[in-house]
Protein backbone atom coordinates (compact mmCIF):
# COMPACT_ATOMS: atom_id res chain seq x y z
CA UNK A 1 0.00 0.00 0.00
CA UNK A 2 2.99 2.44 0.97
CA UNK A 3 4.71 1.69 -3.28
CA UNK A 4 1.22 2.22 -4.53
CA UNK A 5 0.91 5.87 -2.49
CA UNK A 6 3.87 6.42 -3.15
CA UNK A 7 4.13 5.65 -6.78
CA UNK A 8 0.55 8.08 -7.33
CA UNK A 9 2.83 10.66 -5.24
CA UNK A 10 5.77 10.73 -7.72
CA UNK A 11 3.04 10.10 -11.10
CA UNK A 12 0.98 13.26 -9.17
CA UNK A 13 3.85 15.49 -9.27
CA UNK A 14 5.36 14.67 -12.80
CA UNK A 15 2.12 15.24 -14.47
CA UNK A 16 1.20 18.11 -12.69
CA UNK A 17 4.41 19.71 -13.33
CA UNK A 18 3.93 19.15 -17.00
CA UNK A 19 -0.14 20.10 -16.85
CA UNK A 20 1.06 23.53 -14.77
CA UNK A 21 3.92 23.99 -17.12
CA UNK A 22 1.69 24.86 -20.62
CA UNK A 23 -0.59 27.00 -18.60
CA UNK A 24 2.09 29.26 -16.94
CA UNK A 25 5.61 27.68 -16.66
CA UNK A 26 6.97 30.56 -14.44
CA UNK A 27 4.14 30.49 -11.47
CA UNK A 28 4.89 26.40 -11.39
CA UNK A 29 8.55 26.27 -10.85
CA UNK A 30 8.25 29.53 -8.33
CA UNK A 31 5.51 27.69 -5.98
CA UNK A 32 7.37 24.15 -6.43
CA UNK A 33 10.46 26.19 -5.29
CA UNK A 34 9.37 28.33 -2.38
CA UNK A 35 7.07 25.20 -1.17
CA UNK A 36 10.83 23.06 -1.10
CA UNK A 37 12.83 26.05 0.53
CA UNK A 38 9.96 26.27 3.37
CA UNK A 39 9.87 23.21 4.05
CA UNK A 40 6.55 22.36 3.42
CA UNK A 41 7.66 19.42 0.54
CA UNK A 42 10.41 17.36 -0.21
CA UNK A 43 11.44 17.68 -3.88
CA UNK A 44 12.83 14.67 -5.65
CA UNK A 45 16.57 15.05 -5.91
CA UNK A 46 16.14 15.98 -9.37
CA UNK A 47 13.70 18.82 -8.93
CA UNK A 48 15.55 20.54 -5.70
CA UNK A 49 17.67 23.15 -7.52
CA UNK A 50 13.72 24.65 -7.98
CA UNK A 51 14.48 25.16 -4.14
CA UNK A 52 17.72 27.87 -5.04
CA UNK A 53 17.24 31.39 -4.70
CA UNK A 54 18.69 32.04 -8.34
CA UNK A 55 15.91 30.18 -9.65
CA UNK A 56 13.31 31.61 -7.62
CA UNK A 57 14.01 35.05 -8.19
CA UNK A 58 14.63 34.45 -11.83
CA UNK A 59 11.08 31.98 -11.77
CA UNK A 60 9.79 35.01 -9.56
CA UNK A 61 10.76 37.63 -12.35
CA UNK A 62 9.42 35.88 -15.27
CA UNK A 63 6.02 35.66 -13.48
CA UNK A 64 6.20 39.19 -12.99
CA UNK A 65 6.75 40.08 -16.78
CA UNK A 66 4.45 37.22 -17.73
CA UNK A 67 1.12 38.61 -15.22
CA UNK A 68 1.05 42.20 -17.53
CA UNK A 69 1.94 40.12 -20.66
CA UNK A 70 -0.90 37.36 -20.00
CA UNK A 71 -3.55 40.17 -19.21
CA UNK A 72 -2.82 42.48 -22.13
CA UNK A 73 -4.96 41.39 -25.03
CA UNK A 74 -2.69 40.77 -28.22
CA UNK A 75 0.47 40.64 -26.30
CA UNK A 76 -0.62 37.78 -24.61
CA UNK A 77 -1.09 35.95 -28.03
CA UNK A 78 2.50 36.58 -29.20
CA UNK A 79 3.81 35.54 -25.41
CA UNK A 80 1.93 32.64 -25.86
CA UNK A 81 3.54 31.74 -29.25
CA UNK A 82 6.86 32.77 -28.38
CA UNK A 83 6.75 30.07 -25.41
CA UNK A 84 5.20 27.42 -27.80
CA UNK A 85 9.32 26.78 -27.50
CA UNK A 86 9.21 27.31 -23.58
CA UNK A 87 6.55 25.69 -21.69
CA UNK A 88 6.36 22.52 -23.53
CA UNK A 89 10.24 21.35 -23.23
CA UNK A 90 10.20 22.46 -19.73
CA UNK A 91 6.92 20.23 -19.08
CA UNK A 92 9.17 17.51 -20.24
CA UNK A 93 12.09 18.45 -18.46
CA UNK A 94 10.42 19.08 -14.97
CA UNK A 95 7.98 15.79 -15.40
CA UNK A 96 11.44 13.50 -15.98
CA UNK A 97 13.16 15.14 -13.21
CA UNK A 98 10.58 14.30 -10.91
CA UNK A 99 11.30 10.31 -11.87
CA UNK A 100 15.03 11.09 -12.64
CA UNK A 101 15.89 8.84 -9.01
CA UNK A 102 13.88 5.74 -10.58
CA UNK A 103 15.30 4.65 -13.85
CA UNK A 104 15.89 6.31 -17.17
CA UNK A 105 13.03 3.78 -18.54
CA UNK A 106 10.48 6.03 -16.61
CA UNK A 107 12.30 9.05 -17.05
CA UNK A 108 11.75 9.32 -20.52
CA UNK A 109 8.32 7.92 -20.12
CA UNK A 110 7.83 10.87 -17.88
CA UNK A 111 9.18 13.08 -20.44
CA UNK A 112 7.15 11.84 -22.76
CA UNK A 113 3.82 11.92 -20.67
CA UNK A 114 4.89 15.48 -19.32
CA UNK A 115 5.53 17.40 -22.50
CA UNK A 116 2.47 15.74 -24.17
CA UNK A 117 0.25 17.46 -21.69
CA UNK A 118 1.97 20.54 -21.66
CA UNK A 119 1.66 20.95 -25.59
CA UNK A 120 -2.48 20.39 -24.56
CA UNK A 121 -2.77 22.51 -22.06
CA UNK A 122 -1.01 25.45 -23.90
CA UNK A 123 -2.78 24.84 -26.81
CA UNK A 124 -6.03 25.05 -24.30
CA UNK A 125 -4.49 28.11 -23.31
CA UNK A 126 -3.25 29.76 -26.19
CA UNK A 127 -6.33 28.90 -28.89
CA UNK A 128 -8.82 30.00 -25.88
CA UNK A 129 -6.84 33.36 -25.48
CA UNK A 130 -6.81 33.84 -28.99
CA UNK A 131 -10.61 33.64 -29.51
CA UNK A 132 -10.67 35.85 -26.25
CA UNK A 133 -8.60 37.95 -27.94
CA UNK A 134 -11.23 38.89 -30.77
CA UNK A 135 -13.93 40.28 -27.81
CA UNK A 136 -13.33 44.23 -27.50
CA UNK A 137 -13.22 44.92 -23.82
CA UNK A 138 -10.01 43.21 -21.84
CA UNK A 139 -12.07 42.00 -19.12
CA UNK A 140 -12.30 38.53 -20.31
CA UNK A 141 -8.95 38.30 -20.96
CA UNK A 142 -8.09 39.46 -17.32
CA UNK A 143 -10.56 37.14 -15.67
CA UNK A 144 -9.58 34.24 -17.80
CA UNK A 145 -5.72 35.25 -16.87
CA UNK A 146 -6.16 35.33 -13.57
CA UNK A 147 -8.46 31.94 -13.50
CA UNK A 148 -5.27 30.18 -15.23
CA UNK A 149 -3.40 31.58 -12.90
CA UNK A 150 -5.36 30.27 -9.52
CA UNK A 151 -5.75 26.77 -11.23
CA UNK A 152 -1.96 26.29 -11.19
CA UNK A 153 -1.82 26.78 -7.66
CA UNK A 154 -4.49 24.68 -6.94
CA UNK A 155 -3.66 21.98 -9.72
CA UNK A 156 0.24 21.85 -8.34
CA UNK A 157 -1.18 21.76 -4.20
CA UNK A 158 -3.63 19.18 -5.03
CA UNK A 159 -0.92 17.18 -7.09
CA UNK A 160 1.46 17.11 -3.86
CA UNK A 161 -1.48 16.99 -1.27
CA UNK A 162 -4.20 14.61 -2.71
CA UNK A 163 -2.22 12.84 -5.85
CA UNK A 164 -5.05 10.42 -6.24
CA UNK A 165 -7.71 13.04 -6.58
CA UNK A 166 -5.01 15.00 -9.12
CA UNK A 167 -4.89 12.06 -11.11
CA UNK A 168 -8.62 11.72 -11.30
CA UNK A 169 -9.17 15.24 -12.58
CA UNK A 170 -6.16 14.63 -14.96
CA UNK A 171 -7.86 11.99 -16.66
CA UNK A 172 -11.21 14.10 -16.96
CA UNK A 173 -9.14 17.00 -18.34
CA UNK A 174 -7.54 15.30 -20.76
CA UNK A 175 -10.55 13.56 -21.91
CA UNK A 176 -12.44 17.20 -21.87
CA UNK A 177 -9.09 18.46 -23.86
CA UNK A 178 -9.42 16.12 -26.69
CA UNK A 179 -13.39 17.31 -27.00
CA UNK A 180 -12.23 20.84 -27.14
CA UNK A 181 -9.31 21.54 -28.88
CA UNK A 182 -11.01 20.61 -32.44
CA UNK A 183 -13.69 23.28 -31.36
CA UNK A 184 -11.12 26.27 -30.27
CA UNK A 185 -9.12 25.14 -33.41
CA UNK A 186 -12.59 25.34 -35.76
CA UNK A 187 -12.84 28.73 -34.10
CA UNK A 188 -9.84 30.27 -34.58
CA UNK A 189 -9.95 28.99 -38.46
CA UNK A 190 -13.02 31.32 -38.73
CA UNK A 191 -11.72 34.24 -36.73
CA UNK A 192 -8.71 34.38 -39.41
CA UNK A 193 -11.68 33.61 -42.42
CA UNK A 194 -13.40 36.74 -41.30
CA UNK A 195 -9.96 38.99 -40.51
CA UNK A 196 -9.04 37.86 -44.36
CA UNK A 197 -12.61 38.83 -45.53
CA UNK A 198 -12.28 42.14 -44.39
CA UNK A 199 -8.81 42.95 -45.55
CA UNK A 200 -10.16 41.46 -48.88
CA UNK A 201 -12.79 43.98 -48.93
CA UNK A 202 -10.65 47.23 -47.50
CA UNK A 203 -8.86 46.76 -50.97
CA UNK A 204 -11.78 46.16 -53.21
CA UNK A 205 -12.83 49.69 -51.72
CA UNK A 206 -9.92 51.46 -52.28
Amino acid sequence: MDNLNEISKTIALAMGAGWASGINLYLAVLMLGLLEITGNISLPPDLQILSNPMVIGAAGLMYLVEFFADKTPGVDTGWDVIHTFIRIPAGAVLAASAVGDLNPAAELAAAIAGGSIAAGTHAVKSGTRALINTSPEPFSNWTASITEDLAVIAGIWTALYYPWLFITLLVIFILLMIWLLPKIWQGIKKVFSLIVRFFQRSKQHQ
